[in-house]
């Protein structure tokens, strides 16, 4: 199964969408996939598991869980005790405006999530009062649409992200350890992946590395990702095609070659698949960085 880009139908004029107080079970969350807005995800209650990037994180009740566009990524609420979560999805052009100070961006949480690859924060109490009193805020102002609805809600938004940023840049910046359980030889194998995703990491060559047969290597892998192996790979590959597009002014074929693909038309049908789109349409509509 390769990741799934999820669909948003709301206003463009207003990409955000907020999915409030929602009861997540095993059958309703979606296999692994991945999009360009950005996320903030709060869990009210319950437990599970949340695989973002190419880590395992325990999900529980406080917990906060920040997702940068194009990071793949997949929810696995427990059976017994399901997720109970609020969700804001938005576009990043949305609240990352023009700031009076110039050491200080909404996003900066998001940036600092995807350098460290730690998506996870745990808050403490006055946060966490503070968050479920934002998240319902935002509900009642996208519900009631009262005049000024919009702003309030960037407002809130704005607000929830100033606080999330200091909390963050109150702490040390060492990377927080993830804690569900993962055999050490997969961590590497995704560790290999996310930072070469242009090499041949076929499962052959990733199994022999980690000195596992291909045919458990193969079980695991789709176990605990949804995926096998080649179409992980190509998700990686083509957020890095994505990245490319938008920061730099290469051709499609060079990128297609830097991202692992011999033929610019192989990189083009990957592409579509996965992006919904071309890679020259993706580079005209997508928002430069």
């Amino acid at each position: 199964m390769k990741p799934l880009r999820k669909p948003f139908d709301g206003d463009p004029l207003f990409p955000l969408e907020l999915s409030y107080r929602t009861m997540k079970k095993p059958i309703d969350e979606l296999p692994d996939h991945l999009h360009d807005r950005y996320e903030i995800v709060f869990v009210h209650s319950g437990q599970g598991v949340f695989f973002i990037d190419d880590a395992w994180y325990e999900k529980k009740a406080g917990d906060l869980f920040l997702i940068p566009g194009n990071t793949i990524h997949r929810s696995l609420p427990h059976d017994e005790d399901p997720v109970v979560s609020s969700v804001l999805f938005f576009a990043p052009r949305l609240l990352h405006t023009e700031s009076v100070d110039g050491a200080y961006h909404a996003l900066l949480c998001f940036d600092r999530a995807r350098k460290h690859k730690t998506y996870r924060l745990e808050l403490p109490d006055s946060l966490i009062a503070e968050i479920e009193a934002s998240f319902k805020e935002i509900h009642l102002e996208l519900e009631r649409q009262q005049l000024g609805s919009r702003e309030a809600v960037k407002l809130i938004a704005s607000t929830l992200l100033l606080r999330i940023n200091r909390l963050i840049y109150a702490q040390q910046p060492d990377r927080a350890e993830e804690t569900a359980s993962i055999p050490f030889w997969m961590k590497e194998a995704l560790r290999e992946i996310d930072e070469h995703p242009e090499r041949s990491n076929g499962l052959s060559t990733l199994a022999a590395r980690a000195c596992i047969s291909p045919p458990h290597f193969s079980r695991v892998f789709k176990q605990l990702t949804a995926m096998n192996v080649t179409q992980y790979v190509n998700a990686k590959r083509i957020v890095r095609a994505k990245e490319l597009l938008t920061s730099t002014d290469r051709s499609v074929a060079e990128i297609a070659q830097s991202c692992g693909y011999e033929t610019t038309a192989h990189f083009h049908r990957i592409f579509k698949r996965v992006a919904g789109t071309t890679p020259s349409g993706y580079r005209k509509t997508a928002p430069q960085q």
